[in-house]
């Protein structure tokens, strides 16, 4: 599969697309009870799915503070009176946070890019403030002191609505070094889990290690 490309540190849209489709088949492999699957959405075009254009997304990822701890699970392990509308478990509510991740392919930079939301309970959007509470101190610490990773809002290029993203400016620099790590074989396939290890790092995101291993 065409190397040249993920040599520097970036991806062509055809092995962006295989390498997405391989991140959900070998997610759906590795036991994660903790999170929900990542799926693969084709765009629309004129009301027709896309053949070569989609995204991945892992959608319905809740956390929790409880004691001051960050607790990240999916919506089926979620208690029901974490989320229930009713003011005697107000207190439950405004302590989960409902959290999507989308990874779209950036035709500009030649590389993934993720973007995400978060919302409370009843629905509001979350602020980037309310954002970075949710995240862990390593975390924070990364978005803080990298100049690579970094928060902007920017326009969901196939949903038309405002998302927060890790902007890509450095993406296919790290990427290079993480990628020469690993050697040729399927260098294509393994770029988003690897390129997940810093991103969801970034976000706080647990990524599982077996994502990052060759098969």
């Amino acid at each position: 599969m065409g190397g040249s490309s993920v040599c520097d540190g970036t991806l062509s849209l055809d092995e962006f697309n295989a390498s997405a489709r391989a991140l959900v088949t070998k997610w759906r492999g590795i036991d994660v009870d903790a999170l929900p699957d990542w799926e693969w959405r084709p765009c629309r075009k004129m009301g027709v799915p896309s053949e070569t254009e989609g995204f991945v997304a892992l959608e319905g990822v809740y956390r929790t503070r409880a004691g001051g701890q960050i607790e990240e699970s999916s919506d089926d392990s979620v208690p029901d009176d974490a989320v229930e509308h009713d003011t005697s478990v107000q207190s439950s509510r405004d302590n989960v946070h409902l959290y999507d991740f989308h990874i779209v392919y950036s035709f500009s930079y030649k590389v993934p890019v993720l973007y995400f939301q978060g919302l409370q309970a009843g629905g509001q959007l979350l602020t980037l403030d309310e954002i970075k509470k949710d995240l862990p101190p390593h975390s924070l610490q990364l978005l803080n002191k990298s100049k690579w990773t970094f928060i902007t809002r920017e326009e969901h290029p196939h949903l038309s609505r405002p998302w927060f993203t890790l902007h890509p400016c450095g993406t296919s620099d790290w990427m290079k070094l993480l990628l020469h790590k690993l050697g040729d074989k399927d260098r294509s396939l393994q770029y988003l889990p690897a390129w997940l290890s810093v991103a969801g790092q970034a976000v706080g995101l647990k990524i599982p290690l077996k994502l990052y291993c060759s098969s």
